[in-house]
């Protein structure tokens, strides 16, 4: 490439160690305080380099990034996908480059618009953007946010305010400043300190318990994916759910299991619906995942309740490839060629109703759904807890599970609601207001966990606005810097 000098091949390089820094950020690592240090690797000397060198420093972080943090896309397409090895190396490093492409939009369109002026500023609001189209441009995929490391760190006070682009946005201004820091400005330590210990200021907790506590039982069947839409799995299945909740306590108001607990339709496993509610102590209410279908030949992945339960809920982000096929005319025939199956769910409204249960209001995410901040904060408006059912065992025994687990945890915290989160094989828990952990399942076992919870009431700031007016700050930190003339 024309050009280059060493010192743009270690930037290269640096970003690209920058990225992996990132992951370890995340679970199961946890090491938050990384986050700057990864921003400072990509910031240092951005004003010598042209758009199309920044583009690549944006590209290379995000191969460092995606090829770390989200390496479980292989078991998936791998494991499960029933794809071969080199094709699913094919398809993973397609993923990985492709999502990559955000950073490099990003800091092209950075050193395209914007100059050294407040730079430190303008790249934070640039950042924030960037994130901002990755979460809905071609769906979204808002996985592995800058900010959703902070739910254990002392900047987590911030999240019921402006949730997780807001946690992305003083991250990367810590990383800015920090570079400026050590240029020897020294006044930049200032605003580093102001924003970390702010949080100390804040309220602890946004809402309020309200109404008796609400004993939960959270089922794990850990049922292996390669059989369980076979006729020997769904028998294991039935089993497995049934003797689970037969053998609960009779103190139990809430039983709950997974998305797509019974690998049936709803209508083939009523007979076996209709068997549990009739075992069951009265006035218990059981909420399950489970695929439904119509005459119109449309499917839909939803959950849907026995017993003192009033309502249900579709699935309405839908993942794209694995539940439906984004631009079906253009891809259908590619998708025909290399054999892979064809994905055919039916997304369901955008505004539905809380489902009613056990005397709870409870707002619904399932699987993917509950790393779309603004989608859970809406369905927080309406709800007094939050419930996720997932099947990640399409994950394998990858960091994938740990990661979506962290990112529940931070919705909790965000919309100061408890989350009730049932898996196929883990990671299975209950997580209070605060992001807490209160009850948890070990992963890749049968078994079950009992705990309570409580009815919210009140709004964080968050709950009630959702992530645009940190959207908008970031674009107002923008144009200080813009230079659209040159």
């Amino acid at each position: 490439m024309h050009g280059l000098t060493p010192n743009r091949y270690l930037g290269y390089f640096l970003a690209l160690v920058a990225g992996a820094i990132t992951t370890l950020t995340a679970s199961p690592f946890e090491l938050w305080w990384l986050g700057p240090v990864a921003i400072g690797l990509v910031y240092q000397d951005i004003h010598a380099l042209t758009p199309s060198q920044a583009a690549l420093r944006g590209w290379c972080y995000g191969i460092g990034l995606f090829g770390s943090g989200a390496s479980w896309v292989y078991v998936s397409i791998h494991d499960y996908g029933y794809t071969g090895v080199l094709l699913a190396l094919f398809l993973t490093a397609l993923f990985v480059t492709g999502l990559a492409l955000f950073y490099a939009l990003t800091l092209w369109g950075y050193r395209r618009f914007c100059g050294p002026r407040l730079a430190f500023l303008t790249f934070a609001g640039a950042w924030v953007i960037g994130e901002w189209l990755r979460t809905w441009l071609f769906t979204g995929f808002p996985w592995l946010l800058l900010g959703t490391a902070h739910v254990d760190s002392p900047l987590a006070g911030w999240a019921p305010v402006g949730g997780v682009y807001l946690l992305s946005l003083i991250t990367v201004l810590t990383g800015t400043l920090g570079v400026a820091f050590l240029h020897r400005r020294w006044w930049a330590m200032v605003p580093i300190v102001v924003l970390w210990l702010a949080p100390q200021g804040l309220p602890s907790q946004w809402t309020s318990p309200s109404g008796e506590p609400v004993r939960l039982a959270l089922l794990q069947g850990n049922l292996p994916q390669l059989i369980k839409w076979t006729p020997e799995g769904q028998r294991v299945a039935v089993n497995t759910y049934s003797e689970l909740t037969r053998d609960l306590p009779d103190d139990i108001d809430l039983i709950i299991w997974p998305e797509a607990a019974l690998p049936m339709f709803e209508d083939q496993a009523g007979p076996i619906l209709a068997r549990v509610q009739s075992n069951l102590p009265p006035d218990t209410a059981l909420l399950t995942g489970i695929l439904q279908r119509e005459q119109e030949g449309l499917y839909y992945n939803s959950v849907i309740g026995l017993g003192n339960v009033e309502g249900e809920y579709r699935k309405a982000h839908l993942v794209p490839f694995g539940e439906y096929l984004p631009l079906e005319p253009l891809l259908k025939g590619t998708l025909a060629f290399f054999d892979l199956p064809m994905p055919a769910m039916t997304p369901g409204p955008k505004n539905q109703a809380p489902i009613q249960a056990a005397g709870l209001s409870i707002g619904n995410a399932i699987c993917y759904e509950i790393i779309y901040a603004d989608l859970v904060a809406d369905r927080a408006r309406h709800a007094e807890l939050l419930l996720t059912v997932s099947n990640d065992t399409w994950f394998g025994a990858s960091i994938g599970p740990l990661q979506h687990l962290q990112m529940a945890r931070l919705r909790a915290l965000e919309n100061g609601r408890f989350v009730a989160r049932a898996t196929s094989n883990g990671v299975t828990a209950i997580i209070d207001p605060l992001g807490r952990i209160t009850d948890v399942a070990p992963q890749f076992e049968t078994t079950r966990i009992t705990g309570d919870v409580m009815a919210m009431s009140g709004l964080t700031p968050f709950t009630r606005t959702g992530s645009w007016p940190t959207w908008l700050l970031a674009g107002l930190l923008v144009i200080p810097g813009l230079r659209l003339w040159r």
